[in-house]
């Protein structure tokens, strides 16, 4: 007969209480106390005794602290890199992908706290990189890390941090940030990993509170290309073939760089075309130049009407010589804006690979891959922009198209990287754009 496993906390005051959800480790005050998992193998055993009771936990010194800048603090045991990263605390729902995630420009100035408690479980390989430099100031994981079990894995998550200067921290509260950012918003944080212990909490309070925040903060500079180049024409990850390179160039995509990921130049190269990546910064007149089918307005970090101050120039040029024109993330925040309209910072703002999306045109539902935290204003289009797609969480909106121009954009991620697929067609729709743009022969 299977008994039921009983899984108590230590906390501060000596007491038990049952939790609603199972933990690795409680932090009270300078210590963790670690616990066993409610695992398989766990649950089909038989305990005479409670195993997490005071007499089996380890007690182990916390290395590591997140402070946040109301001066709420997680104690928890270091992670990766050893130093001190400041940014805006977010969370992230998805299940998968933590390496895409972490390596997903979007990322630059946050920190990632991870509902999922087991990340790191499959390692991290050669192939998941969305950009050559990780722009992620930190992680937050439940669960310390067990050891890679996968047959792509080739490095440790903790090495791979390390190697990336990822400040992280483990064996805190997950449940608990997250519901604080639920309630009070996405804050500002500090995390702060010191094998010597010495966590002086006033002075990371300090530096959390001095930092100004993503608001009024243009990033896509910092991580956009400062040198234009032709992609090498790799197609999406196969299981039987990896990277297989694409040699057909039917059509000459031109991709502004806000902080491009390398599974959406993947996709293109799947559709036959050949990439140009660009700065965030160059001209109208030099993209025209290159002779593009299409224009891609890439995702990207920061607040998109700092953003703007360059950008929307270029883009109400572009917009003028009637190419086919699709956006993403941040791109799509920025062609809203050289359309007349504004944009806001959001409360929590989107971040998981399980957001539903209405597509308010077929009126089917798509599951979709999300990583922003500022939106378009309703309120603010003007009469000749169609809302396409809206959030299912918040109504938010999530596309949008110009009535006479093929010209639209879209808030969530469609190239999956991570996340389902239900988007995918979203480039085959600017395929068909380029297609009939290109039968005019303007060049």
């Amino acid at each position: 007969m299977i008994k039921i496993i009983l899984i108590t906390i230590l906390i501060q005051n000596k007491k038990n209480f049952l939790d609603d959800f199972i933990t690795i480790s409680y932090v009270a005050q300078n210590h963790v106390y670690k616990f066993f998992t409610l695992t398989h193998e766990l649950y089909l055993k038989t305990f005479i005794q409670n195993i997490n009771s005071i007499k089996n936990l380890n007690k182990i010194d916390s290395t590591a602290i997140l402070v946040l800048q109301n001066g709420k603090f997680f104690r928890g045991l270091g992670l990766g890199y050893q130093g001190t990263a400041t940014g805006e605390v977010c969370f992230n729902t998805s299940i998968t992908g933590y390496q895409e995630i972490i390596s997903d420009p979007s990322y630059a100035g946050q920190i990632i706290n991870f509902t999922f408690p087991h990340v790191g479980n499959v390692g991290t390989n050669l192939e998941d990189h969305e950009s050559d430099k990780i722009w992620t100031k930190g992680v937050i994981i439940n669960s310390e890390i067990t050891s890679p079990s996968n047959y792509r894995a080739l490095k440790h998550l903790d090495d791979w941090l390390k190697k990336n200067k990822i400040v992280g921290i483990t064996g805190i509260d997950t449940r608990n940030l997250t519901n604080f950012i639920r309630d009070k918003g996405a804050p500002k944080g500090t995390i702060s990993f010191l094998k010597n212990n010495k966590l002086n909490i006033k002075k990371l309070l300090r530096q959390t509170q001095k930092w100004s925040g993503l608001k009024n903060l243009d990033l896509a500079q910092k991580v956009s290309t400062k040198k234009n180049y032709t992609w090498k024409g790799l197609k999406t990850w196969k299981k039987k073939a990896g990277f297989v390179k694409n040699n057909k160039k039917n059509f000459h995509v031109v991709a502004i760089d806000y902080g491009i990921k390398k599974n959406i130049l993947r996709y293109f190269s799947d559709f036959n075309c050949k990439v140009t990546v660009v700065s965030c910064k160059t001209l109208a007149s030099e993209i025209i130049k290159l002779k593009p089918n299409g224009i891609f307005l890439s995702n990207g970090p920061g607040d998109p009407a700092a953003t703007g101050k360059y950008a929307i120039p270029i883009i109400k040029e572009l917009i003028k010589n009637n190419l086919p024109i699709f956006g993403i993330c941040l791109g799509h925040q920025i062609l809203a804006l050289a359309l007349g309209a504004k944009t806001k910072k959001m409360s929590l703002g989107h971040r998981g690979a399980n957001h539903p999306v209405k597509n308010l045109i077929n009126g089917n539902v798509e599951i979709t891959s999300q990583n922003h935290g500022f939106e378009v204003v309703k309120s603010s289009l003007k009469k000749n922009i169609q809302i396409t797609h809206q959030s299912l969480f918040d109504n938010s909106i999530e596309g949008i198209k110009l009535k006479n121009k093929p010209i639209y954009s879209v808030q969530y991620h469609p190239e999956s990287n991570p996340g389902p697929q239900d988007s995918v067609y979203l480039f085959k729709e600017f395929i068909n754009s380029m297609k009939k743009y290109a039968k005019k022969k303007r060049y």
